[in-house]
């Protein structure tokens, strides 16, 4: 989830926030939580109403006042942040946490771990002083998380404040067989009604018709809360698909290779991050490494992973696009591509094209979404043949890839 805030968003969350968000920062290290403090605050949508050196006075606090987001430290004396978590979780269940650790193999691990016990979100810190006072764009992805949590907060719960535009109902138009033009209804099984969005009011959710194939591999793109929301989809791809199944999900290296190690261990699926020049196999998942796009080539016959340091796109590196550019070269039609939870619209163009093809896309709806950013942005385009919650998915996408060959 390496996106660089200061892009163009969806929408900003806080602009018309009546009341700041409600921050507590929680690191065992005075100075870190006075440059976090001073960064947050600096946004003028954010407010730090708490600074906490560890875990148990991070439950102490958040007992006696209301917060929407908490960033947390991993490593601290007294009560480390994987062990505070739960009881904050359990404290208030609406309340978003952002885990902060450094880059390394054994936070990533922890951190994994932290969004699979209900985190939502990390954001990784330079490790040194000197290297946070300087890192803009972790600043500026900071900002952007507490941002859209904060409002995923006070969503969960009306009572921390109000929201930056009220949920309204959205109309789908859903496609209608023999020619007929759309018409506006109740969704479909496939398409929960109603469709709600803060960030796409002005935009009804269209659903394509589905075609009627059976695709040879199936790529998945995510970002915001995407690692839960891989775990779950792909917890139902044990046994039995024969596709292979290719994602890019916005995150730094080493991150990545935990992330590969996760899915196998809880999925029972083998996953790994892929590797330039390796073949592409049915039955197997590939997960973009970090700060690599991962693009699909056919050579002599042979499908391949290819991994680039072209620039970023969608101020992201690995992103979506580009990924599924390439695989509707080789595949064509027979692309399945599932759009999860995350912020900005990288995948829309890259879905765009999937769809141009004859492929099928599935989107993430809103309410099971940590953010409907990406999910939303395909959906309100009217790229998407389905749009289901978190739970329907990996049923629906193993249905699909099972069916008979067409």
């Amino acid at each position: 989830m390496n996106d660089i805030p200061g892009r163009p968003q969806a929408a900003s969350p806080a602009a018309a926030t009546t009341e700041p968000y409600r921050v507590m920062v929680v690191d065992n290290s005075a100075v870190i939580r006075g440059l976090l403090t001073r960064t947050l605050e600096g946004d003028g949508t954010i407010r730090v109403v708490a600074s906490v050196a560890n875990g148990q006075m991070a439950i102490n606090t958040l007992q006696r006042q209301s917060l929407d987001v908490i960033v947390l430290d991993i490593e601290m004396p007294v009560m480390d942040g994987l062990t505070a978590l739960p009881q904050l979780i359990a404290a208030d269940p609406a309340v978003k946490v952002i885990m902060a650790s450094t880059l390394t193999a054994k936070n990533a691990d922890i951190s994994l771990r932290a969004l699979r016990a209900g985190a939502s979100d990390y954001v990784t810190k330079p490790s040194s002083t000197r290297e946070l006072t300087g890192a803009e764009s972790f600043k500026a992805e900071l900002v952007s998380k507490v941002q859209a949590l904060g409002e995923a907060a006070r969503r969960a719960d009306p009572s921390k404040g109000t929201p930056s535009r009220p949920l309204a109902p959205r109309p789908v138009i859903a496609p209608v067989p023999g020619g007929v033009a759309p018409v506006t209804g109740t969704a479909s099984a496939a398409a929960p009604s109603p469709i709600r969005s803060r960030l796409f009011e002005q935009a009804p959710v269209v659903l394509r018709p589905a075609p009627d194939i059976r695709p040879d591999i199936i790529a998945i793109g995510s970002s915001t809360g995407g690692p839960q929301a891989l775990f779950e989809v792909m917890a139902h791809f044990r046994g039995g698909l024969q596709q292979p199944i290719v994602i890019t999900q916005h995150m730094p290296a080493t991150f990545t290779t935990i992330l590969a190690e996760h899915i196998t261990r809880q999925c029972g699926i083998e996953c790994a991050e892929a590797k330039d020049g390796e073949p592409i196999v049915g039955g197997r998942a590939y997960v973009a490494p970090g700060d690599n796009h991962f693009l699909l080539v056919s050579r002599n016959g042979v499908t391949t992973a290819q991994l680039t340091k072209d620039p970023p796109e969608n101020f992201c590196r690995p992103a979506v696009d580009p990924m599924l550019r390439s695989i509707v070269k080789i595949y064509g039609r027979k692309v399945l591509a599932v759009i999860l939870t995350g912020m900005g619209h990288d995948g829309r163009g890259g879905c765009d094209q999937v769809v141009q093809a004859g492929g099928m896309v599935v989107g993430q709806d809103e309410a099971s979404s940590v953010v409907w950013g990406m999910p939303g942005a395909v959906a309100t385009a009217g790229l998407c043949s389905s749009i289901l919650p978190l739970k329907e998915i990996g049923p629906f996408i193993r249905k699909i890839a099972l069916r008979t060959a067409a």
